[in-house]
């Protein structure tokens, strides 16, 4: 019986890409593809996969967002991260919001059958580079200690958009909340890294890897 597998990217290209990756494998096959969390959710409705495969960097509810929205819906859906970021940022959130595996796009498409199968089994599974580099325990430890463990997932979330260049009225939009409660997160996340403005925030991000390539900012984020 062939394992299901659900994409959600929100690159048509990376998509058919990974579709074509994955279906090299006899015993895997893609019923379903998403550009976004919310469609992501409702694919996963419609087709019930056996894996979920989900980027972190989404428009709208991103990957964290959706891992924790899939599982309030089916706590047995199956879920494996495959994205740019590296281990140390986002691996232990992922796995603490009760996704089963995390992997990069560098890997090969033999440790990307390995994973979704090890993930459609329930089994957790990280990159080769993650087992040997940051075992789980320090992983762990390092998440702890550096300065991006000590902002919650919202406030991460809301570094983001601003790394991005989102203004706060288009933040709270995106992320259903009040443009009052995107300004308290971002006050929170200039306070607890020890910040003084947005092109901070763009330095810090790009530096520790949470956005793609050089932030630019293209509105003013006050607004």
């Amino acid at each position: 019986m062939a394992i299901t597998v659900l994409l959600a990217d929100d690159h048509s290209l990376v998509r058919k890409g990974l579709k074509h990756v994955l279906e090299e494998a006899a015993d895997i096959r893609v019923v379903g593809d998403a550009s976004n969390g919310l469609q992501a959710i409702y694919e996963y409705r419609r087709t019930r996969p056996s894996v979920v495969i989900l980027d972190i960097s989404m428009p709208g509810m991103d990957g964290l967002e959706t891992v924790k929205h899939l599982l309030s819906s089916d706590p047995k859906a199956r879920i494996l991260i495959l994205t740019m970021y590296p281990e140390e940022q986002f691996a232990l959130r992922v796995l603490q919001a009760g996704a089963l595996g995390y992997i990069t796009k560098g890997t090969s498409p033999q440790e990307l059958h390995e994973a979704v199968r090890s993930v459609a089994r329930g089994k957790r599974f990280l990159s080769q580079q993650a087992e040997n580099a940051l075992n789980l325990g320090l992983l762990a430890e390092r998440s702890r200690l550096g300065p991006v463990a000590s902002l919650s997932d919202r406030e991460l979330q809301v570094l983001c958009f601003i790394a991005q260049g989102l203004r706060l009225s288009r933040i709270a939009a995106e992320l259903g909340l009040s443009v009052k409660t995107i300004e308290t997160y971002r006050h929170r996340v200039l306070d607890k890294l020890y910040l003084q403005t947005d092109a901070d925030i763009c330095r810090f991000a790009y530096d520790n890897k949470l956005v793609e390539g050089r932030a630019v900012r293209t509105a003013d984020s006050q607004g």
